[in-house]
């Protein structure tokens, strides 16, 4: 295995391999998600909206996720003291 471009992030796995199955491309997806995507490469939000339930994401990810596309917080529980605290 190479050094590609498209696997700064997917250091662990044959992007290759992933791409070929649906679970695959989930794991592609959540570490685009939870490290940020490559220069150049979009998170494809009906993707994102496909598999939210499915997704496993860092805690801040998955809340500003959910505030920028249902504009609410869905799954996160309510902190009863601010951040600052």
């Amino acid at each position: 295995m190479g050094y590609n471009a498209g696997m700064v992030k997917i250091w662990d796995y044959d992007i290759n391999e992933l791409k070929k199955t649906e679970g695959g491309r989930r794991i592609i997806l959540e570490r685009m998600i939870n490290y940020g995507p490559d220069e150049g490469e979009k998170i494809n939000l009906s993707e994102v909206k496909k598999n939210w339930d499915k997704l496993q994401l860092f805690t801040l990810q998955k809340r500003l996720l959910e505030l920028l596309i249902w504009g609410k917080y869905i799954s996160s529980r309510k902190s009863k003291t601010p951040f600052w605290m």
